[in-house]
Parts: structure tokens; C-alpha cells; sequence
């Protein structure tokens, strides 16, 4: 009954504290300006089934998607597996499952097969990461700790699958010794090759090594659910909405600024009034409706998802036309500061109870010269796996740095100048323009 006991107190902690950091993140991306993406529901759900449940994007880079695909499979799969660990640790059954019969056998002998797929995979991972040194996984933003928590995720697939494979090893041989308790159920194509290892053991080492590896395996699943928000790794859980509400307009096609645009229609028919300014209340705090993007709060919440959504793996900022030729612009960095500053303010909240301005925003991570690098080709966009779009914060923090606090390039301030003096970005009049054919 104490095992039970305990078993409960860690399960029920560790859902308690996962709620409460996912109610956190909830909150950092609810702190973005709304934005309606609930149209063409068929299409978005064929968006997501494509490119989040079936992986399509990531194949994109065979030898990383291959492997990318094998972990997520055996992610998801193997820990159907969890349901069964965690009503045996709750009522003190073992294997309560097992009276499905064939079909037992055959999931539990698929699990120890995708088990040493995703251990193969993760160590070759590794390899690529620490050995090979991929070039996008040491770029200048990917600083220490980035580059610690991707290698962290790696080593705890790696214990997790070989703790599942050695219990289900332990777990034979108590079995085929009738010790009380343990059932003689299952297929094990691959953990039985790990069997030599325990048979010469007493019953009650190998006891204590089954006990070892169960509460190891399910403990450190709840540790690893746990770690997923402090990781960009809980892209595993946002995928699936971010590109749900993927952007369904060509990848090309700027915004418009609902403010500007109502503005004009206003001043194309007085009859229209003009829009009234929108204050966004942020965390018991109003701010005022900004042009452009100056910090979190004036981005989407779509924005702020696809910040939580990045899994920092750099294929944006090596498809990126600006970074590959030396500029200081790289999309991933953009993404990896945006959600920096989402939890930065969500920590002034937690500590003060209500927003309260630090002096900062997002142009305090984010330069200018990053900002003016970008092209919006959409090169960024289009090799995201999962439809993160870099190009949407850069146009509207650049449209904050020119319409609030009027900063530009020198080039481009030239332009501005004579379209709104000559009604054309060249330097003379309109009544000049045919003058070349002369």
C-alpha cells in the first residue's frame, strides 16, 4: 500500500506542477494583441494533420527528418505505455494490460522496437550535435544554455528508453521464476537480449533492479513532461496548434495594419468613420494600441505561440538569403528573443502582480540592424517545420522603429521623402517620369 501511496503523491505533484507552468506559458502568449484565425477550419485541420502529425515538412532534410520522425514516433507511441505503468502504480497491479492477450504481445514487442529506434537515433543525433558539430546548432545565438538543453533532451530519451528496455528485461526473468506478482506476458524481441545479463542474479537483486527501472522510467517520463516548458522542446506539445492556425494567405503578402487601413477607408468615404484606438489591458495594466510592434503586447498571440513553438533548430536561419551572406539577421535568433522577452515581462507580473514597465522591450534583444538585414523573402517561413513566421514580428517591429519613433535606413528615409514630395521614390517630379525615353 506505501508504494501506492508515494506513487500518487509524485504523480499528482507532478500533474499539479505541469498545470501550473502551462498556465504560465498560456498566460505569456495571451499577453499578444487578439487576432481571429477560426476561419477555414478544413483547411487549417489538413495543414496540421500534414505538417505536425505527419512530419511533411521535415523530410525536407532526409537524414534529420528521418531521424526526427523515429523520436517523435516513439515519443508519442511508447508512452501509450505510460497509461498502463501508471494504473499499476495507482491500484499495485502489474502489467494490467496484459489480458488483451495477441494484441499485448504485439504492442509490447513494437515498443521495444521503436524504444532502440529512438536510442539508436538520439545517440546519432548526438553525434551530429557534439562530434560532426552540425553548423546551425553552433551558431552565435546558440549560447550555452541552448546547446545544454538540446543535448539534456537527447541523454534523457537515451535513459528513458534504455530504463523501459532493462525493466522489461528484469521484469522476464521474475516472471519465469513465478516470483508473486509478476505476469508471463508480452513479446520482447529486443530486451531479451539483455536477459544474460540479470539471469545470473539473485531473485531479490533483480527485484530490486525491476523496482529500479520502473520508478526511474516513470518518475523521469513526469521529470521530462515537467522540464518541457523550461525547454524549447515543448514544441512537441505546441506544434500541433501553431500550425493549426498556420498563416492560409500567401507567405508573401504583407498585413495591412487594421488601424492605417481604416484610416484610409475613412478618408476614401467620409462616411466611414475612422477606427477608434484599441487599448490592449495587459495583466491589470492598459497600453495604448501602438503602430508597429515595440514590445510583446503589440505582437499576436499567434506571434507568441510561434516564440513558445521554435525548437531553435536553425533551419530558418540557414535557408535565410541575409544570414548566409554575412548579415547580422538571423530568423532563429529573432524567435528565441521574442520569447526571452514574453517571459521576462511574465516575470515582472508574477513578482509585482500586474504589469509594470522595466524600461525594456523587444528592441532592447533585437537590433536594428537586424530588423533592416531581412528581405521577407519568406525563405525563413517556408523551411520551418512547423510554419513558424519569423517575417511577421520583423515587418511590424520595423513598422514601429518608422511610424513611432521615425528611424530608418538612410536610404529608405530618402525614399519616404520623395514619395511624399514627389509621389514617387525617385528624386523629381511626376511630370519627369517619361523623361529616360527621351
Amino acid at each position: 500500500m506505501v508504494p501506492q501511496v508515494i506513487f500518487a503523491i509524485v504523480f499528482l505533484a507532478a500533474a499539479l506542477f505541469f498545470a501550473k507552468n502551462v498556465r504560465t506559458i498560456r498566460r505569456n502568449i495571451l499577453l499578444g494583441r487578439d487576432e481571429d484565425r477560426s476561419d477555414r477550419k478544413g483547411e487549417r485541420l489538413g495543414v496540421m494533420t500534414r505538417v505536425a502529425l505527419g512530419q511533411g515538412k521535415m523530410v525536407a532534410r532526409p537524414i534529420a527528418g528521418v531521424l526526427h520522425i523515429i523520436v517523435y514516433a516513439g515519443f508519442v507511441i511508447i508512452n501509450l505505455e505510460v497509461l498502463e505503468i501508471v494504473i499499476d502504480g495507482l491500484f499495485g497491479t502489474h502489467r494490467v494490460f496484459s489480458s488483451i492477450g495477441v494484441v499485448y504481445n504485439v504492442l509490447i514487442g513494437g515498443f521495444e522496437w521503436l524504444a532502440l529506434g529512438v536510442l539508436v537515433a538520439c545517440v546519432i543525433l548526438l553525434v551530429r550535435r557534439l562530434v560532426l558539430r552540425v553548423p546551425r546548432f553552433w551558431a552565435k545565438e546558440m549560447t550555452t544554455w541552448p546547446k545544454t538543453d538540446a543535448t539534456l533532451i537527447l541523454v534523457m530519451e537515451i535513459l528513458l528508453m534504455g530504463a523501459f528496455l532493462k525493466m522489461n528485461a528484469t521484469d522476464q526473468v521474475l516472471a519465469e521464476r513465478g516470483v508473486e506478482h509478476y505476469t508471463t506476458a508480452g513479446s520482447y524481441p529486443v530486451s531479451t537480449w539483455l536477459r544474460p545479463f540479470f539471469e545470473s542474479m539473485s531473485t531479490g537483486t533483480v527485484l530490486a533492479f525491476e523496482r529500479g527501472f520502473w520508478w526511474f522510467h516513470i518518475v523521469g517520463i513526469l521529470a521530462f513532461l515537467n522540464y518541457l516548458p523550461y525547454s524549447k522542446h515543448f514544441h512537441i506539445l505546441l506544434a500541433f496548434p501553431n500550425t493549426f492556425y498556420s498563416n492560409l494567405f500567401p507567405k508573401t503578402q504583407i498585413k495591412n495594419m487594421p488601424r492605417v487601413a481604416g484610416e484610409v477607408k475613412s478618408m476614401m468615404d467620409p462616411s466611414i468613420p475612422p477606427p477608434e484606438p484599441v487599448v490592449h489591458n495587459v495583466a491589470g495594466t492598459e497600453v495604448p494600441e501602438r503602430f508597429g510592434a515595440k514590445d510583446v503586447f503589440d505582437l499576436t498571440w499567434k506571434n507568441l505561440m510561434d516564440a513558445y513553438s521554435c525548437t531553435e533548430c536553425g533551419r530558418c536561419t540557414s535557408e535565410c538569403p541575409a544570414s548566409i551572406t554575412g548579415k547580422l539577421l538571423s530568423p532563429r535568433k529573432i524567435m528565441m528573443d521574442t520569447r526571452d522577452r514574453a517571459e521576462e515581462v511574465g516575470k515582472v507580473i508574477d513578482a509585482k502582480g500586474k504589469w509594470e514597465d522595466d524600461g525594456k522591450s523587444l528592441h532592447s534583444y533585437i537590433t536594428d540592424e537586424e530588423l533592416w538585414a531581412c528581405t521577407t523573402c519568406n525563405a525563413c517561413t517556408q523551411a520551418c517545420p512547423i510554419n513558424i513566421d519569423p517575417v511577421g514580428i520583423i515587418i511590424d517591429m520595423r513598422r514601429s522603429l518608422v511610424m513611432e519613433e521615425s528611424r530608418s535606413r538612410p536610404a529608405l528615409t530618402s525614399m519616404f521623402t520623395n514619395v511624399e514630395n514627389n509621389g514617387a521614390p525617385w528624386a523629381f517630379g511626376p511630370d519627369k517620369r517619361m523623361d529616360w525615353t527621351q
